[in-house]
């Protein structure tokens, strides 16, 4: 049976977000892949603090803090096989568990509006990091080089189906609620099932 990923293109409103649509000329600029339709596995590359946007490389994002409080977000679905969906997870976790090492391809974005491939070791911006991910699913990976993939290219891929577009904390609220509801439901269940026993 397979799995699922998440494909989330996003508009934090900063000023290098507004900035990168000026040039690209849509409304969300920022990509990021998760491996749970709550999006606690959520993974890109960006700031590694709010407060400054020239300390970029890889991060492990939480949509419910910092400067997604007030985002607006398309979210997108995936169908991947079990083993491209390891694949994947296993990719992410090197380059976690040696986080120190990688850093943001500023370089790499604007050599984008010449449309020049700009690969460093080690180095991503958040959309080229996502399409090097889904490389891993030959079925659904982009059509463009992944150095040239902008968040827009995406929404182009056959492969990927629309769940949401609108603000990602209502999202994030609605998906949460049902997992904990679901919870809560079980408990009540094992808690009445021990007392019918008792």
């Amino acid at each position: 049976m397979g799995k699922k990923i998440y494909i989330i293109l996003s508009n934090t409103g900063t000023l290098f977000s507004k900035a990168i649509g000026m040039y690209t000329k849509k409304e969300l600029n920022h990509a990021s892949i998760a491996f749970d339709e709550e999006l606690k596995e959520m993974y890109s590359f960006g700031r590694k603090s709010s407060h400054n946007p020239f300390n970029g490389g890889f991060v492990k994002e939480n949509p419910v803090e910092g400067l997604f409080q007030r985002a607006t977000c398309a979210i997108y679905e995936c169908e991947v096989t079990d083993s491209e969906y390891v694949r994947m997870k296993r990719k992410i976790h090197q380059m976690e568990q040696q986080k120190q090492l990688y850093r943001y391809n500023l370089i790499g974005l604007l050599f984008i509006a010449i449309n020049i491939e700009m690969e460093r070791e080690n180095a991503f911006f958040c959309s080229q990091f996502v399409a090097t991910i889904m490389k891993e699913c030959p079925s659904s990976q982009l059509q463009i080089a992944p150095p040239l993939a902008q968040p827009h290219h995406f929404e182009q891929q056959s492969a990927l189906t629309l769940k949401f577009k609108g603000d990602l904390q209502t999202y994030v609220s609605s998906k949460r609620k049902v997992e904990q509801s679901f919870h809560v439901s079980s408990w009540k269940k094992y808690a009445f099932s021990k007392v019918s026993f008792m």
